[in-house]
């Protein structure tokens, strides 16, 4: 194998792709979408806040007051994005007409709704609600969750019970989780964790099968411009597969920094107003840096195990279509994790999760995932990477022969049975 012919084709195949549009364009995009859903929500709720006028008839006297208290302090406090005007009204003696001229109200856009509160609808836990709009489901949660704490709240008073008390007795207890490490133990929320290995599992992911895709569409591009058969004549078939994937993976590392370059920018400043806002004695939890090494080789090894069976499809088909067919089996290499996402992360030393690590199509992402939730033992990260570099090495072998008969073939769709007799030929 001739090295420097292999780094020519590398680097070919990198600066094509790193001057193409397309290529900034999807670089610049995620970045944007990034900033939107990181921004727009916030900035769509600072703008949503809105007051519901409301009218409380209240037949019992005893939940209209601590109501309209209850939501006051919810206000103050500012919680939510929903905000209420409470005015009460006592039942009159003609409740047809209150209720008519109530709605009338609600037509004519004085007041948003109006509840009707009677001692035989509270004993069928019942609320009367009138609106011109009952799909305000979060208004009405709101409400309903008001109306419930002030109407348990009496129920408890009129049978003697203090209900300061129970609310203190039926108080939930939460863990206090701390990370176990050998530097010591170190507060952290579980759910911190949880997110950020689903974060390094799902970016691992898309990336694997965004350039695995890009290497099939390369293939398929070379061999239907007859660019391949200029090239071939000075490379091996091996030379350019391997140059064609390491140039695509150059250009991946390069998409994949500016990518999270862009996401520790943009959460950078949240993170840090978090930090104030911790409890005393709490940590942040630690990017360890033998963490960040893992990401890349399993990256790395992912990459070249699926782009070389993406690179053998391109070479075996003519077309597209007629590749994307065969491709689906590759998606379902990298499908199959995510079915056992929760089980790997809730036990990360079940049998279960030890054996799909060391399976080379399903190392690279749960292999990922394990080490981010809990670091395995060395034997078994050294046997996962082992297996899957040895069974990469084979792939792109494989991937060689069929890419050396099957780039120069044109016309009739192959057969499975035909791709496999390509890797005999001598």
């Amino acid at each position: 194998m001739r090295v420097d012919k292999m780094l020519v084709i590398a680097r070919r195949e990198y600066v094509t792709r790193v001057k193409s549009k397309g290529f900034w364009v999807a670089t610049v995009l995620l970045p944007l979408f990034i900033l939107a859903m990181t921004l727009l929500p916030a900035l769509v709720m600072s703008r949503s806040k809105t007051t519901h006028r409301v009218v409380v008839v209240d037949a019992t006297g005893e939940v209209a007051g601590p109501l309209t208290r209850k939501l006051e302090e919810r206000k103050a406090s500012g919680e939510g994005d929903i905000s209420f005007q409470v005015e009460t009204e006592p039942p009159a003696a003609d409740a047809d007409a209150q209720r008519a001229a109530l709605d009338r109200q609600v037509l004519a856009g004085d007041i948003d709704a109006w509840l009707w509160v009677t001692p035989d609808g509270l004993d069928h836990g019942k609320v009367e609600y009138h609106s011109q709009n009952i799909s305000n489901l979060a208004t009405q949660s709101v409400l309903e969750d008001g109306l419930t704490g002030v109407v348990r709240r009496n129920k408890l008073i009129a049978a003697g019970v203090d209900p300061d008390r129970i609310e203190k007795l039926d108080q939930s207890v939460g863990l206090n989780t701390v990370r176990v490490t050998e530097k010591g133990g170190r507060e952290e929320g579980g759910t911190t964790g949880l997110v950020f290995a689903y974060l390094l599992f799902f970016l691992l992911y898309i990336v694997l099968l965004i350039y695995g895709q890009q290497v099939m569409q390369g293939v398929l591009e070379e061999k239907t411009s007859r660019v391949v058969e200029l090239v071939i004549s000075s490379a091996s078939p091996f030379e350019l597969m391997l140059g064609k994937l390491l140039g695509v993976s150059a250009a991946g590392f390069t998409q994949l920094a500016v990518w999270l370059g862009t996401v520790a920018v943009v959460t950078l400043p949240a993170v840090a107003a978090s930090i104030a806002w911790l409890p005393a004695g709490f940590h942040m939890p630690v990017l360890p840096v033998s963490l960040v090494i893992h990401f890349f080789v399993l990256f790395f090894l992912g990459f070249f195990l699926f782009a070389s069976f993406y690179a053998a499809i391109g070479a075996s088909f003519n077309t597209a279509q007629e590749a994307q067919q065969l491709s689906t089996f590759a998606v379902m290499f990298l499908i199959v994790p995510f079915i056992f996402l929760m089980p790997v992360m809730n036990d990360p030393d079940s049998t279960l999760a030890v054996v799909l690590s060391i399976i080379p199509v399903f190392t690279p992402l749960v292999m990922m995932l394990r080490l981010a939730v809990k670091s395995p033992p060395w034997w078994q990260i050294a046997l996962a990477y082992s297996l899957t570099a040895a069974f990469t090495l084979f792939m792109v072998w494989t991937a060689a022969r069929i890419y050396r008969v099957g780039i120069l073939m044109y016309g009739k769709k192959p057969t499975v049975q035909e791709i496999l007799r390509w890797t005999r030929y001598s």
